[in-house]
């Protein structure tokens, strides 16, 4: 715990930040490198805790299109199987020689009744094969319903469209040393006045105890008119900063997080959107700094951003720095 005494005094924590102080209470990091915090709900059932709408709309692609397909198999089967008891006479215009050729006729049928296509080879007979058929048409209206506005949902649903680097880098900066972090936009979309917030999460000794203490971060600037290119946002380390007069040793061994949120309004869908992640101390490359992401393409007449880059960095000279401080811990 010698780390958490050398945590600089003149940095002010916070204690609206919705995340908790006890660590004994805490597990992990706080906030899980997607931007979902690391928090398991418990104490009521599980259906109760869990919001389809929301879960559907989250899901992968290739997820979501396995239920979909998977739901519209499983339920023209379980029909298809209600048919077979019925008795396959039930429904005219059946050609087959075996009972699994009988029992795929009965399966075809029903995709057609639940999709509500209807070719009008095979059609009901009875009472019986009548009603199912029925209740299956009105299950498969309101299924189809409920896929059309999922799959509008996914579709309208605002979103940053934004990346993170996967580390984040303390780098030379203005004399002195910098965390920093980038930050870009992948999709066609157009990102205007954004915004972004670092919070620093750091477990410190507190009356013999430790405790988790949160210190917002001052950047070089917190704002962008648009995030047309990549963004590297900065938090240079000053007196005012928690980290200043840590060596390397002291982020090495120290047990803190770096939170990030950013939010910026896309004029496409004319809302804010916003986007989060995180930065465990283990995550910061000592003495590196970020490769330029964009140039001027052959024919000077255009800016190429390479995506592929966000996440590339070479190292750092940052010793010149580390003397620096030192020189000025020993005047003062």
């Amino acid at each position: 715990m010698a780390i958490l005494r050398k945590l600089n005094t003149k940095a002010t924590a916070q204690i609206n930040t919705g995340f908790g102080i006890n660590t004994s209470d805490y597990g992990g990091r706080f906030i899980n490198k997607n931007g979902m915090p690391n928090i398991e709900k418990r104490g009521i059932g599980y259906f109760n805790r869990i919001s389809w709408y929301h879960t559907m709309l989250q899901l992968p692609r290739w997820k979501f299109l396995c239920i979909i397909l998977l739901f519209y198999m499983l339920m023209n089967f379980v029909f298809a199987i209600i048919y077979f008891s019925i008795g396959i006479d039930h429904l005219e215009g059946i050609i087959a020689n075996n009972v699994w050729e009988k029992f795929g006729e009965a399966y075809f049928f029903s995709a057609q009744t639940f999709t509500t296509v209807g070719y009008g080879r095979i059609s009901p007979r009875g009472f019986g094969a009548s009603t199912v058929a029925a209740i299956e048409a009105l299950i498969g209206l309101l299924s189809f319903a409920l896929a059309t506005g999922l799959f509008y949902g996914r579709f309208s649903k605002p979103k940053a469209y934004v990346r993170f680097s996967d580390n984040a880098v303390l780098a030379p900066f203005n004399n002195g040393l910098a965390i920093m972090m980038r930050v870009a936009s992948y999709k066609n979309n157009n990102l205007i006045d954004a915004e972004a917030k670092v919070t620093a999460g750091i477990i410190m000794e507190e009356n013999g105890d430790p405790k988790n203490k949160f210190y917002s971060l001052d950047l070089e600037y917190d704002k962008v008119n648009a995030l047309t290119l990549s963004w590297t946002i900065v938090h240079p380390i000053t007196e005012n900063s928690p980290f200043y007069r840590f060596t390397a040793d002291d982020f090495a061994n120290a047990k803190g997080e770096i939170l990030i949120f950013f939010k910026a309004f896309d004029d496409m869908f004319s809302n804010t959107v916003a986007a989060r992640s995180s930065y465990t101390l283990q995550e910061l490359v000592i003495g590196a700094k970020f490769v330029p992401m964009y140039h001027r393409d052959n024919e000077k007449d255009t800016t190429v951003l390479e995506l592929d880059k966000l996440n590339t960095y070479v190292p750092a000279d940052i010793s010149h720095a580390w003397q620096i401080e030192t020189k000025e811990q020993s005047l003062q």
